[in-house]
């Protein structure tokens, strides 16, 4: 590793502790997965900053504490099978495929599913598995899951999403009802329901249903 690359990658982490991302574990997962992988063309000299940038197919990768402040509230335990919607670049995925025993990533744009796979394939990221479709329905066939990431904004927690969920398993996502007004929450279903937490103001591309043409 160069200097230049050991002092970027320094500054990366403590930007991230500073934001609030301050669990060990998470903070490992990040340093393993290099985010400049997954970001191409203009905005790869910027892909060490605490910044979304965009990606192909009109998406965006997200900010780096965020991907951070998620993963850490997904709490996520070695044995668990995860279902993330929205594959985006795949770096989320990335970052859970260190913490997690299985990552279901589910996305609607065939081009981004075919360029996510590419990566985690020369990452030698063989537990992942990553799925062209509708994120809103979830998995019903690898379902239950343990944890579930949503990168994605609806109104409120889908249905479909909820019924997936393990008993004792957590949910991470943001619900607005537009651009402007979201908030990142957490869903905990436990033997009597479901029990919900507000983590803070964030802004997502929203959740579409149906599968993209490209």
């Amino acid at each position: 590793m160069t200097d230049r690359v050991a002092e970027r990658q320094m500054q990366f982490l403590y930007t991230l502790r500073s934001r609030g991302v301050t669990d060990a574990r998470t903070l490992t997962a990040m340093e393993k997965i290099d985010r400049g992988v997954f970001i191409r063309g203009l905005f790869a000299e910027r892909a060490y900053e605490d910044t979304p940038l965009p990606i192909n197919c009109g998406q965006t990768i997200s900010q780096p504490s965020i991907v951070g402040l998620m993963t850490q509230a997904l709490e996520v335990q070695p044995r668990d099978k995860v279902l993330e919607v929205g594959t985006g670049s795949g770096y989320q995925a990335a970052v859970l495929s260190q913490l997690a025993r299985r990552v279901y990533t589910i996305e609607r744009h065939p081009r981004l599913v075919r360029e996510a796979r590419e990566i985690f394939t020369a990452l030698d990221l063989t537990n992942i598995t990553t799925i062209a479709g509708d994120g809103s329905h979830g998995l019903p066939d690898q379902a239950p899951f343990d944890r579930i990431l949503v990168t994605a904004a609806a109104e409120d927690p889908p249905g479909p999403l909820l019924a997936q969920l393990k008993i004792n398993g957590i949910m991470v996502l943001p619900v607005g009802q537009s651009d402007n007004v979201q908030s990142l929450i957490r869903v905990r279903r436990t033997e009597t329901g479901l029990e919900y937490d507000e983590l803070r103001p964030v802004r997502f591309v929203p959740l579409i249903e149906g599968l993209a043409q490209d």
